[in-house]
């Protein structure tokens, strides 16, 4: 059974380049594996850190579902939809990558919802991990339509109002009574001196602290250049800090 790992926290904290690096050091760390990548957030930019195109949206090929002019004549309704969802995979040599997509126009989606849920848990079975970007709102959590998870870092920026926003996520979550196991926060854009400023505040939200990363002025170098973060060089500040997360955190035990 794969084991899932989720990342969460509100827009512009390093969700994205914290999950790009986790693989990243989950695939140096442990030899041999393999991994399925979920892009979970509308504002979907995984891809682009992992260096991998994305061609199509789950949300997009769902949405063709409700047209029925779309759906080839003798084909029942869940195979389309399944045969879309398999065309929506971008593989890899080392990751492959499901993108979740913006949010779905009106109308229920309860039925494709449920079809997406037994697909991922479908072929997240063919892997040795499945790892989410969510979205601010956890949505899919929520919804269940992630199955489960087994580890989740909640990640805040260096702020006062990035940690109360890190301990609502934990007060949700906790509050679904969702299916999600060990929680850490993370802290990003760190200097000397962050942690121990942000003590009390942290300590409100409940969260055991795994790890911070430091500013890297690499990081803002490959946003701006359009160069995809999976390839930071080995020494970069934020490659090391988040290595010594991964090997905190346990994954692999």
């Amino acid at each position: 059974m794969a084991k899932y790992v989720a990342v969460a926290g509100k827009g512009g904290v390093g969700k994205t380049t914290f999950t790009a690096l986790l693989l990243r050091g989950m695939l140096r760390q442990k030899k041999g594996i393999s991994i399925l990548a979920v892009d979970a957030d509308p504002n979907a930019n995984l891809g682009e850190a992992l260096g991998l195109s994305v061609s199509s949206t789950i949300s997009e090929l769902l949405d063709q579902s409700k047209d029925p002019k779309a759906i080839p004549d003798g084909m029942p309704k869940n195979i389309f939809i399944e045969y879309k969802l398999q065309q929506s995979l971008v593989e890899s040599k080392d990751i492959d990558l499901l993108v979740m997509g913006g949010p779905q126009g009106p109308g229920c989606y309860c039925y494709p919802n449920d079809i997406l849920r037994k697909h991922i848990e479908n072929i997240g079975d063919s892997y040795d991990f499945v790892a989410i970007d969510s979205e601010a709102g956890l949505e899919h959590i929520s919804r269940r339509t992630i199955p489960h998870v087994d580890v989740m870092f909640i990640i805040s920026d260096s702020s006062a109002r990035g940690i109360r926003s890190a301990g609502r996520d934990h007060d949700l979550i906790r509050g679904l009574k969702s299916a999600v196991g060990t929680i850490y926060l993370i802290v990003t854009k760190t200097q000397e001196g962050s942690l121990e400023s942000l003590s009390e505040e942290i300590a409100h939200t409940g969260l055991e602290v795994i790890g911070d990363i430091p500013t890297d002025s690499l990081v803002a170098e490959y946003d701006l250049a359009g160069k995809a973060l999976f390839d930071l060089p080995d020494d970069a500040v934020s490659v090391k800090a988040v290595e010594g997360i991964l090997k905190r955190a346990g994954i692999f035990n």
